[in-house]
């Protein structure tokens, strides 16, 4: 990298140590005003604590993700979601949650978060089979991003069903679902979002001669010596476990997938993707970290729901960038 890369990187690692300690210190109370020191660790460790690592791996998980869609589709409207694994994830929780007290399958205990978590994994997961299965299949990014859109608009119609013959109450409930939360995740749920993340995130170090390859094209890559339908399967598995996962613990959080890759791109004028993929990681962590913050600052009573905010800052920032670099 060179120096002026250096200085963009010096200045996203503030950035992100700045939210980081703003997520941690700022939320509906104050730990200045509260006198009993007890009340106050919990506050820090049991919830702020959590909330933060869940915005700083929500926002790493996701960017990347949307980073290696676009790569691979050579689509800059690619993104996490695009391949209808989000749609999986909330099919299947709306089927846990409006049908669960409308025809008595699931007890109050069982429709708790970890039963919500499952299905969400499960829906995710069926779609993603989905999907590498035809990639086998199916050589044409083209046909293959159609066809993820496709199941997104089945999903999305079975989801619309379940909705309109449902209870006022689990109907309140799963929207409040899908309108993304980071505050649901506990020091115990961390365990197990910071080791899938972790592992997906690492196994990348493996994938960025491909990554660069396929910038260039299926006959490039191939010409090389890089396996496309192999490397292709395993960075569409990888996407959609990072996107699966983020999605089961916080609910769907939209357009950091897609804007931060933009983003990114636009600040590093690069095509090397191991800069993109750390750059990536930084800037999807300090949008959701502020982000959190945002989601207190307009209420003490309440919190806003974190897909309001990344809504309408994302929106508008994709819409700006794919105008300013037309090439894209």
């Amino acid at each position: 990298m060179n120096f002026n890369s250096n200085i963009k990187f010096i200045l996203l690692i503030f950035l992100f140590i700045t939210g980081t300690l703003c997520s941690l210190l700022f939320g509906g109370s104050e730990l200045s005003h509260i006198s009993n020191v007890d009340s106050g660790n919990f506050i820090l460790w049991q919830i702020r604590f959590p909330k933060t690592i869940t915005a700083i791996l929500a926002g790493g998980t996701l960017s990347v993700s949307g980073l290696i869609l676009q790569v691979l589709f050579r689509n800059p409207l690619a993104g996490p979601y695009v391949l209808g694994i989000s749609s999986g994830a909330s099919l299947l929780v709306a089927i846990t949650i409006l049908s669960g007290s409308g025809i008595g399958l699931f007890s109050n205990y069982i429709l708790g978060k970890s039963i919500v978590v499952f299905s969400s994994v499960c829906g995710s997961f069926l779609v993603t089979f989905l999907i590498l299965y035809l990639s086998k299949r199916i050589s044409s990014n083209v046909i293959l991003l159609l066809i993820g859109l496709m199941l997104s608009q089945v999903c999305g119609a079975l989801q619309g069903a379940l909705e309109y013959f449902a209870n006022p109450a689990d109907l309140k409930s799963f929207v409040m679902w899908g309108m993304g939360s980071l505050s649901a995740t506990t020091n115990a749920d961390l365990y197990i979002y910071m080791t899938v993340s972790a592992l997906c995130l690492l196994s990348l170090i493996f994938f960025i001669k491909p990554l660069n390859a396929f910038l260039l094209g299926q006959n490039y890559s191939t010409n090389i010596g890089i396996n496309y339908s192999s490397n292709r399967f395993y960075l569409i598995l990888i996407s959609s476990v990072l996107t699966g996962i983020t999605t089961a613990f916080c609910g769907p959080i939209a357009f950091v997938g897609i804007a931060v890759p933009l983003l990114s791109r636009m600040i590093f004028k690069t095509s090397r993707q191991q800069t993109h993929l750390l750059s990536c990681m930084l800037i999807g962590s300090i949008i959701l970290l502020f982000s959190d913050v945002l989601c207190h600052s307009f209420s003490q009573s309440s919190i806003l729901p974190i897909n309001m905010i990344t809504t309408f800052l994302g929106a508008p920032l994709v819409i700006y960038l794919l105008f300013k670099n037309k090439q894209w």
